[in-house]
């Protein structure tokens, strides 16, 4: 058998695992790379792969950028940061038609962004929001989407984890990463607030009008939000201006939501705890997956898979744009299947030379392939924020909620031509750090 078709039988051999005996990636990825590695060479060779990798992945420096900002993302959880962006939002644009939903997808964006985690925007905003939408009498398959794709922003949005994987594994710059996903996540943003607004203009029974509130109550609301805005510019003045690596900006954002938290009164000695725990457990599972796809990569490697479909790829008798079109659908088919961080990590090794041997850009070839990727968060058969929000949503049926996702599909597809015609959308920000 030759190395191909024992890195092919490998990647069949993971998925298996994945979808049958459900366990979970990380394991699995190490499992399956451990195993064919020991088989192509010897089992001596493999275990030392498997402690050289372990010990390498744990070590590193640069991975403790991911707790400082997923703790700063907890801290600001637990403060109750959600409610206060939410009621913001809906104050200044509630009373549109389709407003409430348009408020949910803003305050998706910046909880996400200071959260950066999926799940958990879609099951706080699905306690904060849903309940204000079911009041007004909004169509449950508009507040639903809203909600599950409004959550998917936190792995664009900055600080992201995702972005910052992407940027270790391709060995870019993290900061211009954040700022190439600021572009690419307000773009993606506006484009599902115009669906809400395109929906509601087609069915304007979907999305009542809320109440008008005045301007001294807009400024009002802004109390609460505007700290957690503060804080987002620290981090990203501070990195734009080199003041501080992306680890330094984690630590430091921590402190500041700490210190945020404490003068609202808003962070306790217990949900300071549960900020801790939840830290911890995130950040041991994003290490492991980390872990797990650098022993698969590791036997990829050695069965050339990766650099057989780039050469594969760049030889086909088609046009640079569509061949990025393929290894797009591919995100898009992947991210539907799978978890969005193992897809990434699984392909980068494989399709970011295919994009650079094309000359694309790297930062922009990373931010885009988050955007493709994030709809494999909404899209079935996993569709991890989907099932959140259908799971939390009382009395909606799941394929109600899937049918709901779908009218705001297009706008990520809408997203990622735009990127592709106007890269600038992506690389302006980035370019002003040179």
């Amino acid at each position: 058998m030759s190395l191909t078709m024992i890195g092919i039988l490998g990647i069949a051999i993971l998925l298996f695992i994945l979808f049958v005996f459900g366990i979970p990636v990380g394991f699995a990825m190490g499992l399956v790379g451990f195993v064919g590695f020991s088989i192509v060479i010897n089992p001596n060779a493999g275990f030392n792969m498997l402690a050289s990798v372990i010990w390498d992945t744990f070590s590193k420096y640069g991975l403790t950028v991911i707790p400082l900002f997923i703790f700063m993302g907890q801290v600001a959880f637990y403060s109750g940061v959600n409610e206060k962006l939410y009621n913001a939002a809906y104050k200044w644009v509630g009373h549109i038609r389709g407003g409430i939903a348009m408020a949910t997808v803003m305050a998706c964006s910046a909880f996400a962004a200071i959260c950066g985690s999926n799940a958990a925007t879609a099951a706080t905003m699905t306690t904060v929001a849903l309940p204000q939408m079911n009041k007004f009498k909004y169509e449950p398959m508009l507040s639903t989407g809203a909600i599950a794709c409004g959550s998917t922003l936190g792995v664009v949005i900055p600080p992201s984890v995702v972005l910052i994987i992407i940027g270790l594994s391709t060995e870019q710059s993290i900061a211009k990463l954040f700022y190439g996903g600021i572009g690419a996540g307000i773009l993606l943003a506006l484009l599902l607030t115009l669906t809400v607004y395109i929906l509601c203009l087609i069915h304007p029974s979907w999305g009542p009008v809320g109440p008008k509130t005045t301007f001294a109550q807009k400024i009002q609301a802004l109390s609460g939000a505007v700290e957690m805005l503060i804080l987002f510019l620290i981090v990203m003045v501070g990195l734009y201006f080199g003041l501080f690596t992306p680890t330094e900006a984690g630590a430091i954002g921590s402190f500041f939501a700490v210190v945020i938290g404490v003068a609202q009164k808003s962070l306790s000695w217990k949900s300071f705890y549960e900020s801790i725990f939840d830290t911890l457990k995130i950040s041991c599972m994003v290490i492991v997956i980390i872990t797990g796809a650098m022993i698969f990569g590791r036997f990829l490697a050695i069965t050339r898979i990766p650099f057989d479909i780039a050469a594969w790829v760049v030889s086909l008798p088609l046009s640079d744009v569509a061949i990025m079109a393929i290894i797009f659908f591919i995100y898009i088919i992947g991210g539907a299947v799978m978890d969005a961080l193992a897809l990434l990590l699984i392909t980068i090794p494989i399709f970011f030379p295919v994009a650079m041997e094309l000359g694309y850009d790297p930062i922009w070839f990373g931010v885009t392939i988050t955007i493709v990727t994030t709809l494999g968060a909404v899209t079935p058969p996993v569709g991890a924020t989907t099932y959140v929000v259908g799971g939390m949503a009382k009395g909606v049926p799941l394929e109600k909620v899937f049918k709901g996702v779908a009218y705001f599909l297009p706008a990520y597809i809408i997203c990622v031509i735009l990127m592709i015609l106007f890269p600038k959308v992506v690389l302006f920000l980035p370019s002003l750090l040179n």
